[in-house]
């Protein structure tokens, strides 16, 4: 073997390690360039703004158009949540006027219920003191006739049976009697005739 007489006699061939450190040393520039190369590659490829003004307006007119746009989307939210809110509100209304309807109604219902009671007692009182009236004597029938209203004892005596009404009546002072009579003439003088 031909080469140097002391890298024979250590076993190894020439220039091994030389050749190893070599690539290390190239290697690790390669890493570098690439590294610090890297970044200024994309910087340089970053696009350029267009020259081109009609392209630079139709963006610009673009953007404008979508800015409205985006105006108008954003009122009509809001008037949709204030309809929302309205309609919210109506609707809370409109079950208190059903309530309150509802409550009326009931009262209304009650409030009949008790005016048919005070009819009928008060129609039962009227019968009663109308009995009572007819079934005593004409003379003293006629005395408390004298002294009552001229409206409120024609109303009695329009109830009682014509023999009865006759007897108090021709006990009565003709002034009185005839005050009496003009008033339960009166009352159906309005009448339709038939």
């Amino acid at each position: 073997m031909k080469g140097h007489p002391a890298d024979q006699v250590c076993g190894r061939p020439r220039g091994g390690v030389l050749t190893v450190i070599s690539l290390l040393m190239i290697g690790s520039a390669a890493i570098r360039v690439g590294l610090e190369a890297g970044p200024a590659l994309a910087k340089s490829v970053e696009p350029q703004p267009v020259e081109n003004k009609s392209v630079s307006a139709d963006t610009r007119d673009v953007q404008v158009v979508l800015t409205e746009l985006l105006r108008r989307e954003e009122r009509l939210k809001q008037r949709e949540d204030a309809l929302i809110e309205r309609e919210k509100a109506l609707e809370i209304a409109n079950r208190a006027i059903e309530n309150r309807l509802g409550a009326m109604q009931e009262a209304e219902e009650s409030l009949r219920a008790t005016l048919a009671v005070a009819d009928k007692a008060a129609e039962t009182d009227l019968t009663r003191l109308t009995d009572v009236y007819q079934n005593m004597k004409p003379k003293d029938a006629a005395a408390l006739f004298e002294t009552m209203d001229p409206t409120f004892a024609a109303g009695f005596l329009s109830r009682m049976p014509p023999d009865a009404a006759a007897g108090v009546l021709a006990g009565l002072s003709p002034e009185v009697a005839y005050t009496i009579s003009v008033v339960m003439a009166g009352r159906n003088a309005n009448a339709p005739q038939e």
